[in-house]
Order: C-alpha cells, then sequence, then structure tokens
C-alpha cells in the first residue's frame, strides 16, 4: 500500500469516479483547486477528441473537492447544478482544470471551472453549484 502525502491525495482517496477516470489532484486550497486528466483514446469520442463527459467528470471533481474545502464543520455538499460551455477540441496532451469560487454561502457554494488545454488555451468553462448539506 502507498503512503498518502498531501491533502489532495487524502482528498482524492475518497472519490472512486475520480480515480478510475484517472484525475490528479494538484493543488487543492478553499482558495482554488486544480487538477488534470491525461488524453487517451479511452477518453475519446468520434475524430480522437477527448469526451465531454471525460472532461465535465474533472471539471465536477475540481469544483466538488473546491466547495467541500468551503464548507463549514460538519456539512457535507453535493452538486445540484452543472453548465460547461465545450470551446474547442482536446486531441492530446493534459487538460487542467482551475476552480475557483464565485459565491460562498450558508446554502450554495457557486464554483468556476476553467479548463485549458497543454498551451494553456481555455478548452472548456463548466459553472457549478453545490449544496451545503447540514448534518
Amino acid at each position: 500500500m502507498t503512503a498518502v502525502s498531501s491533502p489532495a491525495e487524502l482528498i482524492l482517496a475518497q472519490l472512486p469516479f475520480a480515480r478510475l477516470l484517472g484525475v490528479r489532484l494538484v493543488e487543492a486550497t478553499a482558495a482554488e483547486v486544480r487538477g488534470e486528466l491525461d488524453w487517451s483514446p479511452e477518453r475519446c469520442t468520434v475524430m480522437s477528441a477527448m469526451h465531454g463527459g471525460a472532461l465535465m467528470g474533472l471539471a465536477d471533481t475540481v469544483g466538488g473537492v473546491l466547495a467541500y474545502l468551503n464548507l463549514p464543520p460538519g456539512a457535507a455538499t453535493t452538486t445540484v447544478e452543472s453548465k460547461t460551455n465545450f470551446l474547442r477540441a482536446v486531441r492530446g496532451g493534459v487538460v487542467t482544470a482551475v476552480s475557483r469560487p464565485m459565491h460562498v454561502g450558508a446554502q450554495f457554494i457557486v464554483c468556476q471551472t476553467d479548463l485549458l488545454d497543454d498551451t494553456g488555451a481555455l478548452v472548456a468553462q463548466t459553472t457549478q453549484t453545490q449544496a451545503v448539506l447540514r448534518r
């Protein structure tokens, strides 16, 4: 068994779908979460373009982690709305997702996640609303 060394790895260890998809968390703070996903043929649709579902899975993961890091003690979160604009195809390399809070409130947390290709070009942008679930 491999030792878990960073807070980002501890969070990712609790997200089985994100691990299955291949998401890596690079940085995870309440102000910004960064994640990565490699292009691979298994994550593609026609013409070798990365599937929108793979990109949305990456965005949902980093946005959800960002919301989690902004929760009050004892609360949980779940995605209640997500909207993605796809701007260009990804046909290779690594997609980097950068999520930042737009609103942190008592009932909802709204995140904006930019997905960038290897050149830094914006390939998609997701706005996501997370409910704050009081236990």
